[in-house]
């Protein structure tokens, strides 16, 4: 019995559970955030910006907020350059004041993108963060939220209530 995101239909499903993600993010102990605000883009053209997520984090001192540009990507296959060739992602983290760039797919990224990334963390010189969490990395980090594992994998929670029962 495995946790599959093909129980999510569509993009819109996707995001949204990325959403409950960052949401539900706000509940952990032994954190210092304080705050977790989630900013989806809507519907239309989203520029490359599924979702700003802003937490504001207190480190005993001072708070401080961070912004991460989230973008999903719901594909079948895995997550090429291509499929964000028209994105200038330095350009889009400077204008909304953002610390990085979070890329959530189904999927994997290739090693193309990948390379990328790193390329442009390495020679960033403001500091920018450019992260992809493939569909197993994202699994890992939602399996254990029983909440979001009810609402989004409704066969997976069916299975995992009977072997509870049992």
């Amino acid at each position: 019995m495995n946790l599959s995101l093909n129980e999510i239909s569509n993009h819109k499903s996707f995001e949204d559970l990325v959403i409950s993600y960052f949401e539900d993010s706000m509940t952990k102990k032994g954190t210092n955030i304080i705050d977790i605000e989630v900013k989806p883009s809507g519907t239309g053209a989203d520029g490359g910006r599924d979702i700003l997520v802003i937490i504001s984090i207190n480190d005993n001192i001072s708070t401080y907020k961070m912004r991460w540009i989230v973008q999903c990507k719901f594909h079948s296959s895995d997550i090429s350059t291509d499929k964000i060739a028209d994105i200038n992602i330095p350009t889009l983290l400077h204008s909304y004041n953002a610390c990085g760039y979070l890329l959530v797919c189904k999927q994997k990224p290739t090693s193309k993108l990948t390379n990328l990334f790193e390329d442009l963390e390495t020679n960033c010189i403001f500091g920018k963060k450019y992260v992809s969490w493939s569909g197993e990395q994202f699994k890992r980090r939602i399996i254990s939220n029983e909440k979001i594992i009810q609402q989004y994998f409704p066969k997976y929670f069916q299975q995992l209530i009977k072997l509870k029962g049992k």
